[in-house]
């Protein structure tokens, strides 16, 4: 074992350049760009869910803004400075937790400390994670400087609450919106990642941890992380099943089927086995929409009906199956029995996605009898 111990997959695979970013195209572009054409603002906002790269962009940014003989859209790896910026080591990059220095006090030594030129790269730059939590006095002090920084001073914000941020601090900043990151894309990244570490991990397995992930890349390396504790060096679907409580998705697409079909007695028999498993109700709720969302833009794109789910269904039907589920959420969320309120929730989506809407009813009748020919007048 190496003396600074084991390093996490989180970490041990942080992207260390632009082009190992993965899912925001279009922040890596404007900012290489912005690189490119000397466009550099003085101060940048990004914004996103959690694990979806805020601090990493940040860093990246500031690696390559005090690169040597930057700012460089594709900074050397070996640099000294560039290596420091990136393990937090560097005087000249300074990154601040907000949820802890949110005092106008620490915002004042900031503003002070702001005044003296970098001692090693071009700029001075301030990364603040978690801005929103700072306070209004704070803001109000962050003000100033941001509205006429010194040419050596950028700014680097990053939050996941954008509303809670003054709308005078965002108007002062440029804002990128990290998306959330496709499935398909945090998948291909630990496919990756465990041919490197010499993982043998199934392509199910690998498609289960990218779901459960929601769009943050960390979330996923976490997850897989542990699996790797709990299997090894060969990881099963099965096991990622196991372990986190998830419904696979061939009994995702049964239930769903059933629901579709009004098969009551298989939909029980599923919660029985889900039950029985140990399985996460919620987990498949979720998943359970996802099947039918998936089914409804089949239908769409088939002009109206789709039979993906075992029987023909026309948008409306599925709109009301999926809307039923949706609404089932809180229930099951906060209700005492799961079990029994998940049994409610499909059987009440399964009613009424195989129910006419009264509307749409009148409209086919009004059609009907629009139809007809005239009775012709008796003498």
């Amino acid at each position: 074992m190496s003396s600074t111990g084991y390093q996490v997959i989180a970490r041990k695979w942080r992207p260390q350049k632009f082009d190992d970013l993965v899912g925001q195209d279009h922040v890596v572009r404007t900012l290489r760009n912005a690189i490119e054409q000397n466009r550099i603002a003085h101060a940048y906002l990004f914004v996103g869910p959690r694990g979806t790269g805020k601090t990493t962009t940040a860093r990246l940014f500031a690696k390559c803004l005090n690169c040597e003989g930057g700012p460089l859209a594709d900074p050397p790896e070996d640099s000294e400075i560039c290596q420091s910026i990136m393990n937090g080591s560097c005087m000249d990059v300074l990154e601040i937790d907000g949820a802890s220095n949110n005092g106008v006090e620490q915002v004042r030594d900031l503003r002070e400390d702001a005044q003296y030129s970098p001692s090693q790269g071009k700029y001075k730059i301030y990364i603040i994670d978690e801005v929103h939590m700072l306070s209004t006095q704070a803001f109000n002090a962050l003000l100033k400087i941001l509205e006429e920084p010194p040419e050596h001073v950028k700014f680097v914000f990053a939050t996941t609450e954008a509303h809670k941020v003054l709308p005078t601090i965002v108007s002062r900043c440029q804002r990128f919106d990290l998306k959330p990151i496709p499935e398909a894309l945090i998948k291909d990244r630990l496919a990756y990642i465990c041919e490197q570490e010499g993982i043998s991990a199934e392509d199910n397995a690998l498609k289960a941890i990218a779901r459960m992930a929601d769009g943050g890349m960390r979330d996923s390396q976490s997850i897989l992380d542990q699996m790797i504790a709990f299997c090894g060096e060969s990881i099963a679907e099965e096991d990622v099943l196991q372990v986190y409580g998830l419904v696979g998705a061939e009994q995702t697409a049964d239930l769903a089927t059933a629901i579709a079909t009004g098969d009551h007695m298989k939909i029980l028999e599923l919660v029985d086995s889900f039950d029985s498993s140990g399985r996460d109700f919620f987990r498949a709720l979720v998943d359970l929409q996802a099947r039918v969302r998936e089914a409804l833009l089949e239908a769409v794109k088939a002009g109206g009906t789709g039979s993906s789910l075992g029987t023909p269904m026309t948008t409306e039907s599925l709109t009301r199956l999926l809307d039923s589920l949706r609404q089932s959420e809180s229930a099951l969320k906060f209700g005492l029995n799961e079990k029994v309120n998940f049994e409610v929730a499909l059987l009440k989506a399964s009613e009424q996605g195989r129910a006419r809407a009264i509307d749409g009813l009148i409209r086919e009748l009004s059609g009907i009898a629009a139809g007809l020919p005239e009775e012709k007048k008796k003498p």
